[in-house]
């Protein structure tokens, strides 16, 4: 995954006015305690960001 469908992945699920300060303000536990744009600027891949987000919100399965 690249970082341009996760962040289209994010904007389809919060809406793009609130995707980016989801992505820089909200901790999640499974990237270590980052928020995602933290992570992005820690070089964790983008699936594995997107997982985190995804049970994060607890999104159905099929959004996995």
């Amino acid at each position: 995954m690249r970082e341009a469908e996760l962040w289209q992945r994010l904007v389809a699920q919060l809406g793009s006015g609130y995707a980016r300060v989801w992505a820089e303000q909200v901790v999640l536990a499974d990237l270590g305690g980052r928020t995602v744009s933290e992570a992005l600027a820690a070089g964790v891949p983008c699936k594995t960001i997107w997982r985190a987000a995804w049970a994060h919100l607890e999104l159905p399965a099929h959004d996995r």
